[in-house]
């Protein structure tokens, strides 16, 4: 999973099948797992419990709790991550509950209602997939076209320096924007559909 972009249903359908191959004691799904959820599942922890240290104790256990009840996942009744999520939290309560945190913790009965601001992971995906659909289309487009818009949207450029810089007039690089991007929304869409 590492090194690729992927979409959110891909995404989400890898971390299932890493699931799975966990359950079945291959040692390198739980890395993939590992690399696909930590940031999230800290986040929870560090949250819950107010201290780095603890935190990483806390999602240590996770992934130790994992290990030993993969088998237990079943990609029927949740998600990959709301597992995972749960688990976190539930791990981070014990802490709580066990007495072993005491500054900066929040109250155990205020842990159960905590919210997670940060962006969720499938969020995150969606971004990323987003992200690469533009590029994608973009890429779709013809020179100069696309160098005209990457160079004004990426690059913040405005139309009158662009035409300076291409030595054209400042209409022909409206129309030429204007006109590549009604083709990369068309584009866009079109991946919508799929």
């Amino acid at each position: 999973m590492r090194g690729r972009l992927l979409t959110s249903d891909a995404q989400r359908e890898a971390l299932k099948v890493a699931m799975l191959r966990l359950a079945d004691g291959d040692r390198e799904a739980l890395r993939e797992i590992y690399d696909a959820t930590q940031a999230k599942l800290f986040g929870i922890c560090l949250r819950i419990l107010g201290d780095r240290k603890e935190a990483e104790d806390a999602l240590q256990d996770v992934y130790l709790t994992l290990w030993r009840r993969a088998d237990r996942f079943d990609p029927a009744r949740a998600s990959p991550i709301s597992w995972l999520a749960t688990f976190a939290r539930n791990r981070a309560v014990d802490r709580l509950r066990a007495g072993k945190v005491q500054r900066r913790a929040v109250p155990v009965d205020e842990a159960m209602e905590i919210a997670d601001d940060a962006p969720r992971a499938d969020a995150l995906l969606e971004g990323a997939e987003r992200t690469d659909r533009i590029h994608h289309c973009l890429g779709q487009l013809e020179e100069p076209t696309r160098s005209s818009i990457r160079t004004a949207f990426f690059e913040g450029r405005t139309y009158a320096e662009l035409a300076a810089a291409a030595g054209e007039p400042l209409g022909t690089i409206k129309s030429r924007i204007r006109r590549g991007l009604a083709k990369l929304k068309a584009c866009l869409e079109h991946d919508d559909d799929d």
